[in-house]
């Protein structure tokens, strides 16, 4: 019983074994995969930056939908992995000049781009790098950002003014207690002449 007992922890251990050696298998294979898809971004991306061109359009609409349904040449989808085909990615239907156009945008810059905007961006073929507000409709975040430098300025101003006509006031209030102090001493004295000389004259 007690062989049998101690084979059945044996084979037991050897398959906790069997499976964390597996995952530690997965594990680092995940890793380097993971590894070359970002070093491989890395390198379009840097390609990308050295074509990238300077331009202006308006932004007509923006929204996140699959590659196919987007309206991009059949050339764009056959270069498009197969794994990104049917995920949604930042979509930015703009006009420059008399044209319309599709483009596909970074996820940072399609934050800050609103419809109805005028913007100035880094494209690189159909790839909106990056993209700055010249006219139009403004964030909300930017918004409370300007409104919350303002409201402090104006705290700051208003405590400042506050500190200075409270030191006003402090320094009339001191001036009236010395002229007060010093009107007294003198009435005092005037009082003691008066009388040093009623009594003389007695």
């Amino acid at each position: 019983m007690k062989n049998k007992s101690f084979q059945g922890k044996e084979t037991g251990l050897k398959i906790l074994l069997i499976i964390l050696a597996i995952l530690l298998v997965l594990v680092v294979v995940l890793t380097i995969v993971g590894r070359k898809a970002q070093t491989k971004a890395d390198s379009q991306k840097e390609l990308m930056e050295s074509q990238a061109q300077t331009m202006s359009f308006y932004v007509i609409d923006k929204k996140k939908m699959r590659l196919k349904d987007a309206g991009f040449p059949k050339i764009v989808l056959e270069q498009t992995p197969k794994y990104l085909r049917r995920s949604k990615v930042p979509i930015l239907k703009v006009k420059v000049g008399p044209k319309v156009m599709t483009l596909m945008c970074d996820h940072e810059a399609f934050k800050t781009i609103l419809p109805k905007q005028e913007v100035k961006a880094r494209v690189s073929g159909i790839y909106v790098l990056s993209a700055k507000r010249l006219r139009g409709p403004v964030l909300e975040e930017d918004k409370k950002g300007k409104k919350g430098k303002k409201d402090k300025k104006d705290k700051d101003t208003k405590n400042a003014k506050d500190a200075k006509n409270a030191k006003n006031g402090k320094d009339t209030k001191n001036g009236k207690d010395t002229k007060n102090n010093k009107n007294g001493k003198n009435s005092k004295n005037s009082d003691n002449n008066g009388s040093k000389k009623s009594g003389k004259k007695k």
